[in-house]
């Protein structure tokens, strides 16, 4: 796990390197008092379950955990909501319309990308569609299908906030 303060020797604002560790969240220039904190990225995941109660699950295209189950989503970005992404996401993973979203949950979890670990809030929502016969993977998912609830398994979904996720929405499915 490669932590954002092994990462950052210089200060980003001057240049210096007299950017030392403030605390187990931030740096501090020695410099020009410049204080870096790095908080987590917020995330989106959707749970989408057609009329027969069969849960959609996407196979990563690309890593992290390339190859693994998946739920479709992914980082909220600037100045954008949480509804807003989660819209956004399964427009570009699926070629599908959200008509309704609700919140359920979220898991903090460590997304390792291109030589540094990010801390991330994923936020789950349950998503309904338009249109559930001509969804399309595209974007970063190689793959989608519908399964039947009692059918998963946890250990094939790659990312530990996700699989955390999915454990969660069976317990409370199979509740209700």
């Amino acid at each position: 796990i490669m932590h954002f303060s092994s990462l950052f020797q210089y200060c980003p604002k001057c240049g210096s390197h007299s950017f030392v560790n403030n605390n187990e969240k931030s740096k501090r220039c020695e410099s020009c008092n410049f204080v870096m904190y790095i908080n987590p990225s917020a995330a989106v995941a959707a749970f989408i379950v057609n009329e027969k109660g069969d849960l959609l699950v996407c196979k990563r295209g690309k890593e992290p955990a390339k190859g693994t189950c998946d739920l479709p989503g992914g980082f909220v970005d600037d100045n954008e909501t949480v509804e807003e992404a989660v819209e956004r996401e399964i427009k570009e993973e699926l070629n599908a319309e959200v008509i309704e979203s609700k919140y359920l949950f979220s898991l903090p979890d460590l997304y390792e990308y291109s030589g540094w670990t990010l801390p991330t809030l994923d936020m789950f929502f349950v998503c309904k569609l338009s249109d559930y016969t001509n969804i399309k993977a595209g974007d970063d998912v190689e793959s989608c299908f519908f399964i039947t609830i009692d059918k998963l398994n946890t250990a094939d979904f790659g990312l530990k906030s996700i699989k955390k996720g999915v454990e969660l929405f069976c317990v409370q499915h199979k509740i209700n």
